[in-house]
């Protein structure tokens, strides 16, 4: 039993009615996509401002199979992956699943909330279509961020922003970066491998060491809301270490240690969107939003946060 699905005990234990809100879902036909649309449609509707009961309802769900195909699809379709009408590409936003669970099994993550919040909704005119991807490493070196891209973006949606939490504001990381260089376990208790005078690639990811995001930024950074958006182009480099870049230019040459968005996850889903819809040639506003940490679970601040982000999401449509 992996290390993630061991905690599930421990959640039933301390979250009771979080982690059997959806146990009657857990036997339908099609009982992934139904967790999907039923975690929607509670936050959506009121009755449930959270994302954490659909992440330890899918747990529960993998845990009574045994891996392969009903595995991944069970992955996907619990997500949001299972795909916009092809007639309607839209907006795409996605969030991560909660994480630090080690540190508190109650942890939420308002970028997984925002992604609830906005699928299927209509922003600045613009139907969105949202997604959850898992804060594992494994997952990553195993393609899940380009296989769950590829058909999206090849339907030319209107913007993409990927969301994950960790700052103290709203930063737009302007240029991801292509290594892992972060201490901090994914949620099956895995490190990326890397470290900050050891920053290393992730397997089978060619491409330069830094990129540059395609977001209007200045004016997602009107966008009214209780924190500032910032357009953050802070990277490490192993050859001028901390380095506030005007240009990608300026990073030319340079061995990334950390991108805009450091040097775990956030960062590299950030990096890889951006480098597949090259490898696509396709063409459209992409980049990475990091939202304000949370400890543990806070609704009100969360709400605003979710809030915030329609705005600048609005901003970014406008």
């Amino acid at each position: 039993m992996s290390v993630e699905r061991a905690r599930v005990d421990a959640a039933l234990s301390e979250l009771p009615a979080l982690a059997t809100r959806y146990d009657d879902v857990l036997d339908a036909p099609d009982a992934a996509r139904r967790l999907w649309q039923r975690a929607c449609q509670d936050v959506q509707q009121g009755r449930c401002f959270d994302d954490r009961p659909l992440y330890w309802a899918r747990l529960k769900l993998l845990g009574r199979l045994q891996g392969g195909s009903g595995a991944a699809l069970v992955e996907r379709d619990s997500r949001g992956f299972a795909g916009a009408p092809a007639d309607q590409p839209g907006v795409l936003v996605t969030g991560f699943d909660p994480f630090h669970l080690q540190r508190d099994i109650g942890q939420s993550n308002p970028s997984g909330l925002a992604a609830l919040a906005l699928d299927g909704t209509t922003v600045a005119g613009c139907m969105v279509r949202s997604a959850v991807f898992p804060v594992r490493f494994r997952d990553f070196d195993e393609g899940f961020v380009e296989q769950a891209l590829t058909p999206i973006f090849r339907r030319s949606p209107r913007l993409v922003l990927t969301v994950s939490m960790g700052r103290d504001r709203f930063d737009l990381e302007r240029f991801p970066g292509r290594r892992r260089s972060a201490p901090t376990l994914d949620n099956d208790g895995q490190q990326g491998g890397g470290s900050d005078t050891k920053p290393t690639v992730p397997a089978h990811l060619d491409g330069p060491e830094f990129l540059e995001f395609s977001l209007p930024a200045p004016s997602m950074q009107q966008a009214p809301g209780r924190w500032e958006v910032r357009d953050n182009r802070r990277v490490r480099t192993l050859e001028r270490g901390a380095v506030t870049a005007c240009s990608l230019a300026e990073l030319s040459g340079h061995t990334a240690v950390a991108g805009s968005g450091g040097g775990y996850l956030s960062n590299e889903v950030a990096y890889r969107s951006l480098l597949l819809q090259r490898q696509l040639g396709a063409r459209f506003p992409l980049g990475h939003l990091h939202t304000p940490a949370v400890r543990g679970y806070d609704e009100a601040v969360e709400r605003e946060m979710v809030e915030q982000i329609k705005r600048v999401l609005a901003a970014a449509l406008a």
